[in-house]
């Protein structure tokens, strides 16, 4: 194996581990400047806006018009047509976007104009989502993800593809307190998802073997009996299967994750192509599912609360590994907490007929349940949100308390269940000496490229071309 480049250590800084060196980053042209002037959706975002209200008219009031003729109907749909445009053509002029030094201003509507101006230093995540028509065009949006909530996020549609890119690295220098026109990050791959691998994974599971199954036998019987029955049985197995199974597999065909210095990078997609990059110190916790007949393949997935997502973009956004070995899952896990390894961290079985192990070290809260489905939970100490024990009538009368972890919302639920009172204060009390330690004045996730990092025993700042300088020296407890 290659060796691999030097990583920046320390909270907040993404390690660089990949299979080789990162290709050469691009040189600057003054064309591709970002960071100056006022910038405007495409113009095909008029036309299509025009067909669309158009299209919404014909289809629920054009029936109704029908009985004064069809000529009523041409009409007054040519009226909707010039209509929407007269409103559309001057919307889309004054609504436009631009950055002014490290914030994002963005300007929108007609009738009741708003000005919008984010400070970057808030960012959480940004995507390049290019759905199937905007491919055809070569366009593409711009989610940007900010700390605040579901209303918080900014959506730049119809962007060229060439000025989304250049506008996404320019948004994520920002964040990281470097000059927006300084080059893109290199990046080091990762991991490939094989789309044999992936379409096996998805069919290797005990719900969809068995809808399968199930649909096969409705099929045969109306097939040998003519019973229309059968086929308002299989509908709802083949609504199901084609969200747990199609959905899925034309989501994440052609999944591409690497590692760089602003961030994680994945890419995937069939008719909706996506580039999601998650910058360092976002990713809250992370879980990974090992199903009980992947453990056959020796495959997981791997989930992750992220901060900024919320609501149902925190679904859509949370899996950064759909499918990929368990010893890659586990590489991935050490890649988006700096500095730990999970898979060492000391575990204690509860002695209960449900499984359940949890152990805590300096840095990692890990926590592995369940017997068909294997849940293995992975909280950075510095990131909990709280700590809670716990315990029912029951419990009480057992001798037995949980602890509870808390986490921003998302996939990650981390406890310890079913542990003896002593053993549980023990963990809490072990929980918060690790979490104040860890909690340094400097750990936070903003301008990641350019902060001083104070983490065992040495400063790192990272420079303006991502190189790392490290001084020896105490480090104060905080």
């Amino acid at each position: 194996m290659p060796p691999t480049p030097p990583t920046a250590q320390g909270p907040g800084a993404w390690p660089r581990r990949g299979w080789g060196p990162p290709p050469p980053p691009r040189r600057y042209d003054p064309a591709d400047d970002v960071t100056r002037g006022v910038f405007r959706s495409h113009w095909l975002l008029v036309p299509f806006q025009v067909i669309g209200v158009t299209l919404v008219f014909v289809a629920l009031i054009g029936p109704i018009l029908t009985q004064f003729g069809i000529a009523w109907v041409f009409v007054l749909a040519v009226a909707v047509v010039f209509g929407s445009l007269a409103y559309t053509l001057p919307a889309w002029w004054y609504g436009s976007f631009g950055l002014r030094e490290d914030h994002l201003v963005v300007h929108s509507g007609l009738l009741l104009r708003s000005s919008r101006e984010i400070p970057l230093s808030r960012l959480q995540a940004v995507d390049v989502v290019r759905p199937l028509l905007m491919q055809v065009f070569g366009l593409a949006e711009l989610r940007v993800e900010l700390a605040g909530g579901d209303g918080s996020a900014i959506r730049l549609r119809f962007l060229r593809r060439e000025v989304a890119e250049r506008l996404r690295a320019a948004v994520l220098a920002h964040a990281a307190g470097l000059p927006g026109r300084a080059p893109e990050a290199p990046e080091w791959p990762f991991y490939r998802l094989p789309f044999p691998l992936l379409l096996g994974a998805l069919t290797f599971r005990v719900p969809v073997l068995l809808s399968f199954v199930l649909l096969f036998l409705l099929l045969t019987a109306y097939a040998a009996f003519g019973e229309p029955g059968a086929l308002a049985g299989a509908v709802p197995l083949v609504l199901g299967l084609s969200r747990y199974y199609w959905g899925p597999l034309a989501r994440y065909t052609d999944f591409y994750a690497s590692s760089s210095s602003d961030g994680l990078r994945l890419r995937y997609g069939m008719f909706q192509r996506r580039m999601q990059t998650v910058p360092p110190g976002r990713v809250q916790a992370v879980r990974v599912v090992e199903p009980l007949l992947w453990r056959a393949l020796g495959v997981a997935r791997v989930e992750a609360t992220v901060a900024g997502y919320a609501g149902a973009r925190q679904g859509d956004s949370s899996v950064l590994l759909p499918v990929a070995p368990r010893g890659r899952a586990f590489t991935l896990v050490n890649e988006v907490f700096p500095d730990s390894e999970a898979a060492r961290v000391p575990l204690v079985e509860n002695h209960s007929p449900l499984p359940h192990a949890v152990g805590a070290d300096e840095r990692l809260f890990v926590s592995v349940r369940g017997a068909l489905c294997r849940v293995t939970e992975v909280v950075p100490v510095e990131r909990m949100q709280g700590l809670r024990l716990s315990a029912g009538p029951i419990a009480q009368l057992r001798g037995r308390v949980t602890v509870d972890v808390d986490t921003p919302p998302g996939p990650v639920a981390a406890r310890a269940v079913g542990r003896e009172a002593v053993e549980g204060r023990r963990l809490l009390d072990a929980l918060t000496r690790y979490g104040r330690r860890a909690r340094v004045p400097s750990a936070g996730t903003e301008r990641w490229a350019t902060r001083a990092t104070m983490h065992g025993g040495s400063v790192t700042r990272r420079d303006e071309g991502g190189a790392s300088a490290g001084a020896s020296g105490d480090t104060p407890e905080a």
